[in-house]
């Protein structure tokens, strides 16, 4: 029973963005976005195509990302306006199907987002290279869609929700480049604040998935990444995905409905 009823909130899930032109308005902003990067390359002085596909690729996950998050979040906030969470537990489902169903829902979106963000980089890059940056970033986006549920579980409100999300992925996209300059600083300072400071951004490089392996237009004009690279962003996303729904779990259980 509990099967069926993940299921159901996930095929209402995609119908409720279906209805809601959410794919239409991705492919909208794919469309900008490449004839942004058809601008950029006209620009260029030297080595045009290579800078319109890492603009295109670079552009494209962003916006993939930008308008996941902002659908989960506003859909959700919707629907604890519109007390649409109450009438839907009231039909004797568990909230552990509940987050799973929407989660699957959210999953298949981000999926449809990805292959749709790929099929341009199949044009401009080597198949190979275009495949898994796609399935690259369709990892991401299941990350960024677990991420997503958790918080506005967590907050309720879309903008310290929305907030979250976005220091959460920014600072994760930066986390390698913030441990080299921490470790490498200009001037050599072994103070007790200096190495408290490095040994507090190495603590939480452990805890942020490490988004900058993820994706990477470099594949797309360097050379593909391997699938061994993609199998490793199979198991991290899996990972930080499972952490997430759990903490989300947890703390929409402890709350009173």
């Amino acid at each position: 029973m509990g099967r069926q009823q993940i299921v159901t909130l996930a095929r209402f899930t995609l119908l409720e963005a279906w209805r809601t032109r959410l794919l239409w308005l991705f492919v909208i902003a794919l469309t900008l976005v490449f004839g942004a990067a058809y601008f950029v390359q006209q620009l260029a002085i030297t080595e045009s195509a290579r800078v319109q596909t890492v603009f295109a690729a670079s552009a494209s996950r962003l916006v993939a990302v930008f308008v996941l998050s902002l659908y989960i979040l506003t859909s959700l906030v919707r629907e604890f306006n519109d007390k649409g969470l109450e009438l839907t537990l009231s039909f004797d489902l568990r909230r552990a199907d509940y987050i799973l169903g929407r989660l699957l829902g959210f999953v298949l979106i981000a999926l449809l987002m990805a292959l749709l963000a790929g099929l341009p980089q199949w044009v401009l890059a080597p198949l190979p290279a275009a495949l898994q940056w796609s399935c690259s970033l369709a990892l991401e986006l299941v990350i960024v869609a677990a991420l997503s549920l958790f918080c506005i579980l967590t907050f309720t409100q879309l903008t310290p929700a929305a907030s979250f999300v976005a220091g959460f992925y920014v600072l994760a996209r930066a986390m390698s480049t913030i441990q080299l300059i921490s470790d490498h600083p200009i001037v050599t300072d072994e103070t007790l604040s200096h190495q408290a400071m490095t040994g507090f951004v190495h603590a939480l490089a452990l805890v942020l998935p490490p988004l900058d392996r993820f994706t990477q237009s470099a594949w797309l004009v360097d050379g593909a990444a391997g699938w061994p690279a993609i199998g490793s962003c199979v198991l991290q996303a899996t990972l930080y995905t499972a952490l997430l729904v759990s903490a989300a779990m947890f703390d929409f259980y402890r709350r009173n409905l």
